[in-house]
C-alpha cells in the first residue's frame, strides 16, 4: 500500500517505511509514527530534481528508477526494505502530493512483481 506520510496512521497499515530521501516538511521525527525511513531506496537527488513530479514524466521516471535501483547499491537498498517486512503488510510512506506518480508507486510495483 502507499500511502502520503501526512495520512492518519490506519490500524492495517502493518510495517510502515517512509521512502523519500529527504525529510519531509512540517513533520516532527517524534511524530512521524513509521517503522523505518529507507532513504538510499529513493531515487537520486539528481533524478528527484529532473522528475519534478511531471505526470507527463512519470514513465520515464520509472524507467530511469528502476536503472537507479538495479544498481549494487539500489539491489542492496531494495533487499534491506524486502527484509524488514518480510511475512508482513507494508505501506510505503511518501510526502509527495500524488503517491500514485511518486517512487513509492513504483517501488510497490516492484514489491509486487
Amino acid at each position: 500500500m502507499v500511502k502520503r506520510i501526512y495520512d492518519e496512521p490506519a490500524q492495517n497499515d502493518g510495517t510502515r517505511v517512509l521512502v523519500d530521501r529527504v525529510w519531509p516538511r512540517g513533520i516532527r521525527k517524534a511524530d512521524a509514527d513509521l517503522d523505518d525511513w529507507n532513504r538510499d531506496v529513493a531515487p537520486s537527488t539528481e533524478l528527484r530534481k529532473w522528475y519534478g513530479h511531471d505526470p507527463e514524466k512519470f514513465d520515464e521516471f520509472s524507467r530511469r528508477y528502476r536503472e537507479e535501483l538495479d544498481t549494487e547499491a539500489g539491489r542492496e537498498a531494495l533487499q534491506k526494505l524486502r527484509d524488514s517486512v518480510k511475512g508482513k503488510r507494508l505501506t510505503l510512506l511518501t510526502a509527495s502530493k500524488a503517491a500514485d506518480i511518486s517512487q513509492a508507486a513504483v517501488l510497490q510495483k516492484i514489491l509486487s512483481d
